[in-house]
Parts: structure tokens; C-alpha cells; sequence
């Protein structure tokens, strides 16, 4: 459950380290309040959840198993574990 949580935590953030690299190529300081404009972060905020809702909407759609598959659990069987599968 990590891993996909860090994902689209990582992708909200690229629009502010492209800023960032932007700011860097122009010799700006990054750490100066002024380069970060509010209206600026306020667009780089949309963008990056815009970017998280088409992750997810994409994951959601292209992720998984084919439709109609079925899926059997994990069981035992004569004392010998079998993994799951889908079928």
C-alpha cells in the first residue's frame, strides 16, 4: 500500500521540482520567498493535482486483471500452500 501512496506522491511533486529546476537554470535562488510567487504555487498546485487524478484515472482503467477474469484466492490444499490466480 506504500508504493502506490509514494507514487502519486511523487507525481504531485514534479510540477514544483521542474520549477525548481527552472529556477536553478536561471540562476534564481530556490530559496528565496520571491521566486516563489503565490500565484505560482497556486498553478503549480492545480497542475500537480491534475496530474494525480489522470495517474489515478489511468492506473484505475489500465491496471489489473482483463475483464471477466476470475480470481482464486490463496488456500491450502493437502497441507501445501497454492497461490492465488486468476483465470
Amino acid at each position: 500500500m506504500i508504493r502506490p501512496v509514494l507514487t502519486e506522491i511523487g507525481i504531485f511533486l514534479i510540477p514544483f521540482a521542474v520549477y525548481a529546476v527552472i529556477l536553478i537554470a536561471r540562476r534564481h535562488g530556490i530559496f528565496i520567498k520571491t521566486s516563489w510567487p503565490s500565484r505560482v504555487v497556486v498553478k503549480l498546485t492545480f497542475l500537480a493535482l491534475l496530474l494525480v487524478i489522470v495517474s489515478l484515472v489511468l492506473l484505475a482503467n489500465f491496471s489489473g486483471a482483463p475483464p471477466g477474469t476470475t480470481y482464486t484466492p490463496a488456500h491450502m490444499e493437502n497441507g501445501k500452500l497454492i497461490r492465488g490466480s486468476e483465470k
